[in-house]
């Protein structure tokens, strides 16, 4: 279902970005575009990519939301807190512990800094 509703979201989403790359600019407010006789001319053109434009956007947000909802329901009663493997607690350290790992370190040889020379 998630893959149905992510190729619909994706068509929708290159139509979208085309046909607002077609839609003759009215504006200037970047100061760019905006010529005359463009690739469609005329009022009805610009009515009628409008409409689709509209269509299209309320057609990209209705499968957002449904992405959305679908991810929500995967994830439903799951945690980050959740943690099935049981967590293993550290003893505390005695005097007697604490020797051990003294008599582990003091066996353990110096590292060997090479010399740059």
């Amino acid at each position: 279902m998630q893959e149905i509703v992510l190729v619909i979201h994706l068509i929708l989403t290159i139509s979208l970005v085309i046909l607002v790359l077609i839609q003759r600019s009215t504006g200037g407010a970047l100061g760019i575009g905006g010529g005359g006789g463009g690739m469609m001319s005329g009022r009805s053109a610009a009515t009628l990519l409008t409409r689709i434009t509209t269509f299209l956007a309320v057609g990209f947000f209705m499968t957002s939301l449904g992405l959305a909802v679908i991810a929500r329901q995967e994830t439903a009663d799951k945690s980050v807190f959740d943690v099935k493997t049981p967590v293993v607690e550290q003893p505390v350290p005695t005097k007697d512990n604490a020797k051990d790992s003294e008599k582990d370190i003091k066996d353990k040889p110096e590292p060997v800094i090479p010399d740059s020379e």
